[in-house]
């Protein structure tokens, strides 16, 4: 039996799931859904910044996954976003780095700046 605090809505509720693939202590069915990804496939989705290059009013720019990738490469990721940077201008969506890592998920801006 493995046990999940479910964080997809502010419940916070304590959600298990038996041996035999039994899920209960959801208030909710995104819950039940949420505890199954989990289970079996767990993902994130990576949020972080990147460096500007030319502008010293605004050294960073925030980026983000444009979906959520598998958990294990999440430290991969951040070391490619790490390594990053980009030069303005940057526009909201943009591309900073495309399929990070082999995933098929690009990384991209969420901030526009002039």
């Amino acid at each position: 039996m493995k046990e999940f605090t479910c964080i997809i809505c502010p419940n916070g509720c304590k959600v298990t799931i038996a041996d035999d693939g039994t899920i209960s202590g959801n208030k909710c069915p995104r819950g039940l859904v949420y505890v199954k990804q989990e289970s079996t496939n767990p993902i994130r989705t990576v949020t972080s910044t990147v460096k500007v290059i030319g502008c010293p009013s605004c050294r960073v720019v925030t980026v983000k996954t444009e979906q959520a990738i598998p958990k294990e490469k999440v430290f991969d990721v951040m070391k490619e976003i790490n390594k990053a940077s980009v030069s303005l201008p940057v526009k909201m969506h943009q591309i900073i780095i495309s399929n990070v890592c082999g995933t098929g998920v690009n990384v991209i801006a969420t901030k526009e700046i002039e």
